[in-house]
């Protein structure tokens, strides 16, 4: 008989070897194919789609704090006829302590609009003009009602999980950009302040920096530093610039791999590049009043927002890939004074979302560039706070809720999707932000399922293998 000691100094060796076999035969299946293991490219030059696309470039319009759809695109006669009685569904309300099962119908009137005759809430007169180059998706589904976890899916692909690239950085990682003098993924943010979740909502996450957006200040001067002082100018700036470059392109020779650093020295080419064109792309001395007009720039209200739709115009069409919109805080998180609330809001981006619309139709530019507008979540059916209905609110609701998209391929005139009588649920073509994802994806050429980064031993996709289908229906 061996003891133990004994048993294991003779046939460790041979054990290890059967142990090592076997997890090498179990981890198989998750090993990264030879022919895939390369360094993933760290530039931001023009790359050619999975297959033809019909969008090259992408608005979204991102609407923090979740819009009340049954009071904006999705009209309940059954709500309306039934408000102030008790709701006999179950509800998961965010805030307990001023919940209510009470009904609260919308106090907005809904009108037909355009040859496709969708149905809008007096709220939303210009949007009324643009349905027909609209889909409007009336069955968005989260499945979760917070924020967070709702942007996060929005724009990661998980819900709630941080550290992951958003849609734009998957866009430009596998695109490029246009344009060599403009970043390709651009964000406009808010004087309000930051959008709730701050600039995780921008994230590279995994992906190198070169993938991150970019933001630009929202007031003036919008690029800090953009033009070098007098003395710099000119041929001393270049030959700093070209020194510059010469110690980082010997670093990055002896340092082979650093991301940050490839991205670091990118930036700093490009930031040269910018003095000219970013300069002449925010200059909107050069629009017609007629234009400025269109985006409501012209009004108190709707100045500041459609300021920067028609920068993401002039952005989009100068060869930037990606533009993002955000507001401060979440002004649709309307949880009292519902009416009030949303009138405001609507009152500062209704013509402007409208205008982007019209002037990239104007310009020959919608059959290319994709619009989106919408948010996170959306709101119940039910009263919160208050039973008076000039006071009372909504709270939060990621089961069913509305979004649009116009352009780049989006067969326009069109709803899809719907939710139950009372707008709690999405009940028919129910659609993820997976799914959106997809959408959009197939809209820009890309196969998102094809489309991947190898991180952690794994290739990840933007919906990390998550269920997702692409929504041809919508597609024109």
């Amino acid at each position: 008989m061996l003891s133990r000691r004994d048993f294991l100094n003779q046939n460790a060796m041979g054990m290890g070897a059967v142990a090592l076999s076997w997890i090498m035969q179990q981890e198989q299946a998750h090993a990264i194919p030879a022919a895939l293991v390369a360094r993933p490219h760290n530039d931001l030059l023009p790359r050619k789609p999975h297959f033809a696309p019909s969008a090259t470039a992408m608005i979204s319009l991102f609407q923090h704090g979740g819009p009340a759809h049954m009071d904006l695109t999705d009209p309940k006669p059954e709500l309306t006829k039934f408000s102030g009685t008790d709701y006999s569904g179950d509800v998961h309300f965010s805030f307990v302590n001023d919940a209510s099962k009470k009904l609260l119908g919308s106090p907005f009137k809904f009108q037909k609009h355009g040859e496709c005759g969708t149905e809008l809430s007096e709220l939303l007169p210009h949007t009324a003009k643009i349905v027909d180059d609209m889909c409007l998706i009336r069955s968005m589904h989260t499945g979760a009602n917070g924020h967070e976890v709702s942007i996060r899916y929005f724009h990661g692909g998980i819900p709630g999980v941080l550290g992951r690239p958003t849609l734009g950085s998957w866009l430009v990682y596998g695109l490029g950009c246009e344009s060599q003098n403009l970043p390709a993924y651009m964000v406009l943010s808010d004087p309000g302040g930051l959008p709730v979740d701050g600039a995780t909502n921008w994230s590279n996450g995994f992906m190198p920096a070169m993938f991150q957006g970019t933001v630009l200040r929202p007031k003036e001067p919008r690029i800090h530093n953009l033009q070098p002082p007098s003395h710099l100018a000119g041929g001393v700036q270049r030959q700093n610039l070209d020194l510059l470059q010469e110690l980082n392109k010997q670093y990055s020779e002896t340092h082979p791999g650093e991301a940050e650093l490839d991205a670091r020295i990118a930036s700093y080419e490009l930031a040269a590049r910018m003095q000219t064109a970013a300069t002449d792309a925010l200059d909107l001395s050069k629009e017609t009043e007629t234009t400025q007009k269109l985006y409501g720039i012209d009004r108190k209200e709707s100045k500041e927002y459609g300021t920067r739709c028609l920068i993401a115009r002039r952005l989009v069409e100068r060869g930037v890939r990606f533009v993002q919109l955000f507001h401060g805080g979440q002004p649709w998180d309307n949880h009292s004074n519902l009416k009030s609330g949303l009138t405001s809001i609507c009152k500062k981006t209704d013509q402007p979302a409208a205008g982007l619309v019209t002037d990239l139709k104007q310009r020959g530019l919608l059959d290319s560039t994709l619009v989106h507008w919408g948010g996170e979540i959306g709101r119940l059916p039910v009263t919160q706070g208050s039973t008076d209905p000039t006071k009372s609110g909504r709270d939060h609701n990621g089961q069913g809720f509305s979004i649009w998209m116009a352009g780049g391929g989006i067969r326009g005139g069109m709803t899809y999707g719907a939710t139950d009588e009372f707008g709690h649920k999405a009940v028919e073509n129910v659609v993820t932000p997976n799914d959106f994802q997809a959408t959009v994806m197939r809209l820009f050429g890309l196969d998102h399922e094809n489309l991947n980064f190898p991180h952690n031993s794994r290739f990840e996709i933007i919906t990390h293998s998550r269920p997702a289908k692409v929504v041809t229906e919508i597609v024109s």
